[in-house]
């Protein structure tokens, strides 16, 4: 008996790496839930291996730091010191074991670190008055690019398949990309290429020193926090092109929006990326993907896969249930806070979720 749905279903190979059983993977959610030096607890533990469970084809953590003073929000994962390894490893050996492919998100928030989390004013590409952030030195640039490739070493030591690069939302990689905030005029300021050079050279650090299987993504969006439209479609693509990595995670907001720059108007933002070459390098995209409509009509679009975040949170057997019932909608907007403490989510992050407006029902 054939769906509608079934091209969500087919499995998607990557150039290095497992392939996903299917084209949903869940998006890196915030949840607050780890422990506050990092290491990993048993709700996030909980949290995540439960969307493996319910049919995740790739089941991404949350934005993960790589350095002490880049954690962006209480309770995140870490993975910038070897006392991460032990939770990292019990992770990834669970989601593998659901069949799913296992993924760590690398991440810096630079200035937007908070202060009163990190103990000290936040790192950012160029002094930043509003933030209080300071500008990196030449060597502490190095060493960013060092602790990324060393996190995505601990993650493949862990036994995770591969890892994300967070290029995207106004974090510190999208900070060295933006023209606005990153006004260096050394090596890694200036042209796109210099601001740019960060994230390929980090690239080119994880293919060099995790394993020949590994498998590697970058996320990226093209709108917002100084960020412009032309310039990351052409970041997006050299690194479709290139062959080092194995997909493009485009952060859209919203996947049926036009783009915001009046030159790039009268098309979907998402139609701008689709057309892109991109050889063995696949496209997953991301931003209000609820109904199962929403997904399909991203790969008739013309992408390779889907991130799944509001509806992964609302239902954690979210694909389980379309391939077992093609009628399948995601349950509508507010729930109950025990509908979601059902769906695995602990305490700190419901709680959380409360602060999304319309998500959570009055009590």
């Amino acid at each position: 008996m054939t769906s509608p749905y079934d091209p969500l279903f087919q499995p998607l190979e990557f150039a290095h790496g497992p392939a996903m059983p299917n084209r949903f993977a869940l998006a890196p959610l915030t949840n607050l839930q780890s422990h506050p030096d990092g290491r990993l607890s048993e709700d996030e533990f909980r949290w995540l291996t439960l969307r493996a469970k319910g049919g995740f084809g790739l089941t991404m953590t949350c934005a993960a730091h790589v350095q002490r003073v880049g954690q962006g929000f209480p309770g995140q994962l870490g993975v910038w010191s070897d006392d991460h390894l032990e939770g990292l490893s019990r992770l990834a050996s669970a989601i593998r074991a659901e069949g799913s492919v296992a993924v760590v998100q690398l991440h810096h928030a630079g200035m937007r670190s908070p202060k009163e989390l990190i103990g000290q004013a936040p790192l950012c590409p160029s002094d930043d008055e509003k933030t209080g952030a300071r500008a990196l030195a030449e060597d502490e640039v190095e060493q960013l690019i060092e602790d990324f490739v060393a996190a995505a070493v601990r993650a493949d030591r862990a036994g995770f398949d591969g890892v994300e690069l967070h290029g995207a939302h106004g974090y510190i990689l999208a900070q060295f990309l933006s023209p606005e905030i990153n006004r260096r005029t050394d090596r890694f300021g200036g042209s796109l290429e210099n601001r740019a050079s960060v994230i390929y050279r980090i690239i080119d650090g994880v293919r060099a020193r995790c394993r020949a299987d590994f498998s590697l993504g970058l996320r990226l969006s093209p709108e917002r926090f100084g960020l412009r439209m032309g310039e990351i479609l052409q970041v997006a693509a050299k690194v479709l092109a290139d062959g080092r990595l194995d997909y493009l995670d485009m952060s859209l907001w919203d996947v049926t929006k036009e783009p915001n720059e009046d030159e790039f108007k009268g098309r979907s933002l998402m139609s701008w990326f689709t057309e892109l070459d991109r050889g063995t390098t696949r496209l997953g995209v991301a931003g209000k993907i609820m109904r199962p409509d929403d997904a399909l009509a991203c790969l008739q679009a013309g992408c390779d896969f889907v991130f799944i975040g509001r509806a992964g949170i609302l239902h954690h057997d979210y694909p389980r249930r379309l391939r077992d019932d093609p009628a399948f909608q995601p349950v509508g907007l507010p729930v109950s806070a025990e509908h979601l403490r059902r769906e695995g989510l602990g305490e700190t992050f419901v709680n959380y979720m409360r602060t999304w407006a319309g998500f959570v029902a009055d009590d």
